[in-house]
Order: structure tokens, then C-alpha cells, then sequence
């Protein structure tokens, strides 16, 4: 029982170093021997766990990067695209930490399956986004083509606000993003 403990600890040592050292200077500059070093693990154990380099970086991606798919209820109000918006923002399952941001950005255009991820990660949020904007704005249903352009808009900077503030260095304010977008609906 008490190994258990230990490898699992270990496991979550190399992913936490992975990322660290993923996010920092990218999948292909990181050898394993890095990761194993950074996470204090021998780098046999890394092969335990993970067969491949890559399946590390697949662990990561399927592993840290979330949004939960389960219908919850909108708190959208008729005439308040931007309110429900900026509401959406602040209660949408999003998880992933900066660091992992930047890696799904970094690795999608040369790994299949991070490309895949970031993929459903934005048309979920999209679809939530433009479903609360449905709700918002009930009379513009006909108008699916601006919404879903809002909606996508609005679900880029969500993903990319992290990337974009290291970056720049400037936080993106998602209320101000949300009363830009209701502006342009309106």
C-alpha cells in the first residue's frame, strides 16, 4: 500500500515537472532525462509510466486540460448579451493552468493529438457561448452566422488570455471583451 503511494506521487511529480519544463522550453527541447531530473525520479520510472516522450505530453493534454461537457444551466438575461457573457466567462469549466495553455498552443501544430484537444476545448466553449447568446439576444436566432462569430471570438480569448499576457504582459479584461462582442450584436 504504502508503494502505491510512493509511484503515485512519483507519476504526478514527472507530469507536474513535464509541464513545468513543456511549457517553458517546449516538448522537443525537453529530453526526459530533464524531466526525470527536475521531478526527482529516475528515469526508468519515467519509462514505467510512459513507454514514450509523447505519451507524456498526451497524458498531459488529456489529463490537465478540461472542460466538463455536462449541460449546466445558462444564467443568461433577455437584452443582456454582455452580462451573460461576462457570468459565462466566470462560471465556464475551463480548466487548465497557464502553463498548460501554452503548451496546447505550442505543441497543436506538430502533434496530432494536442491539435485534436485544443480542437473540442474551443467548440466546446463556442457552443456554450453561442448558446448563451441565443438565450440573451432570443430575437437575433435568425442571425446564427454573427453569433457564432461572437461566440467564437469570445471563446479564443478565453483560451488565449494566458498566452497573449505573457506575451504583452497586459491581463485581458473578459468583461470588456464581453461588452465589445454585445456591442457588435446589438
Amino acid at each position: 500500500m504504502v508503494r502505491a503511494v510512493v509511484i503515485g506521487d512519483a507519476r504526478t511529480r514527472i507530469l507536474d515537472a513535464a509541464e513545468e519544463l513543456f511549457a517553458g522550453g517546449g516538448y522537443e527541447a525537453t529530453p526526459t532525462a530533464v524531466i526525470a531530473k527536475f521531478a526527482k525520479v529516475p528515469k526508468e520510472l519515467i519509462l514505467d509510466y510512459f513507454p514514450r516522450k509523447i505519451d507524456v505530453l498526451v497524458a498531459l493534454v488529456n489529463e490537465r486540460i478540461h472542460v466538463e461537457e455536462d449541460e449546466q444551466e445558462v444564467d443568461a438575461v433577455p437584452g443582456d448579451p454582455a452580462g451573460t457573457l461576462s457570468r459565462l466567462g466566470r462560471v465556464l469549466p475551463l480548466r487548465a493552468s497557464p502553463a498548460m495553455r501554452r503548451i496546447l498552443f505550442r505543441e497543436a501544430d506538430t502533434h496530432g493529438s494536442v491539435k485534436e484537444r485544443l480542437g473540442r476545448l474551443n467548440g466546446e466553449l463556442v457552443r456554450r457561448a453561442r448558446f448563451a447568446l441565443g438565450l440573451a439576444l432570443p430575437g437575433a436566432r435568425g442571425d446564427a452566422a454573427r453569433l457564432e462569430v461572437a461566440a467564437a471570438t469570445f471563446a479564443a480569448i478565453l483560451i488565449y488570455q494566458e498566452n497573449l499576457c505573457q506575451l504583452t504582459g497586459h491581463q485581458i479584461d473578459p468583461d470588456a471583451v464581453a461588452e465589445l462582442i454585445a456591442h457588435s450584436l446589438v
